[in-house]
């Protein structure tokens, strides 16, 4: 039997890179899912080639409308969530003296507020259904430790591990397991804005970070999007029955916890 048969998963930021492969495997795994995404023309795209198990979900999670919106339209849809994958989120680095208020907000807002309110969302119904439910949160190897520059990263995924751990405890009793996936530095199209802001603040080459952090890796290469999927496969499935409020790191070896 598939990992995932008979389960209905919302993924938010799944419209490409990671996002994308999170439906992907889970499509395979045999369930149905929601390609949640503020870009829709992406996220129909995304939809359309996982076929009749997948569909598309205008989704910003900066907007608890727009929250509200998409999770009753999957509800009616197939009739509840049993996967919430919490992925949307955002990257910005600058030293201290050029933070701006506007992207503290924006950072926060999409990495914490996001995943807060879509799971303030997603669980009223979970409960209702009373068969519990498994929820997935995105932190970071930037979540377990401060990094020169990227404080705001930083904090807001630091921010994600305590949420899963408060939460985690909180929903036990309606056996909903909250957990998150902590990933390293994995080859989707965002880390080649991460490398032209490293480029920038460290007086670096184009494509010289990205190269170099490849190299620095235990394991010896950046992480795959499938690398970061299969993992997010298991703690959504009942193989994972008897794990909640855990952070799972999934970096070739980068951190050690």
């Amino acid at each position: 039997m598939s990992a995932l048969a008979g389960k209905v998963a919302l993924v938010t930021g799944g419209a490409r890179g990671i996002g994308r492969a999170i439906c992907a495997a889970y499509v395979a795994a045999g369930a149905r899912v929601a390609v949640a995404d503020r870009l829709e023309a992406e996220a129909a795209e995304t939809a359309a080639a996982l076929g009749p198990e997948a569909m598309a979900v205008a989704m910003d999670v900066t907007d608890r409308e727009e929250i509200a919106a998409g999770v009753a339209s999957i509800e009616a849809r197939w009739g509840g969530i049993d996967i919430l994958v919490n992925n949307a989120g955002v990257f910005n680095m600058a030293p201290i003296e050029e933070i701006t208020f506007e992207d503290y907000r924006r950072q926060y807002d999409i990495n914490v507020a996001g995943t807060l309110f879509t799971i303030q969302a997603v669980v009223p119904g979970m409960k209702r259904r009373g068969k519990g439910g498994a929820i997935v949160n995105f932190s970071s190897q930037a979540g377990r430790r401060g990094e020169p520059n990227i404080a705001i990263y930083c904090s807001t995924k630091a921010a994600v591990i305590s949420l899963t751990q408060s939460l985690a405890l909180e929903f036990a009793p309606h056996k909903i397991r909250v957990n998150a996936i902590a990933p390293g530095v994995v080859d989707t199209p965002m880390w080649d804005q991460v490398d032209a802001l490293f480029a920038k603040y460290e007086h670096r080459a184009p494509g010289e970070k990205k190269r170099l952090v490849g190299e620095a890796v235990p394991l010896g290469r950046m992480g795959r999007p499938e690398d970061i999927a299969d993992p997010c496969v298991f703690l959504a499935s009942d193989d994972a029955r008897y794990i909640t409020a855990q952070t799972l790191n999934v970096d070739g070896g980068n951190w050690m916890s």
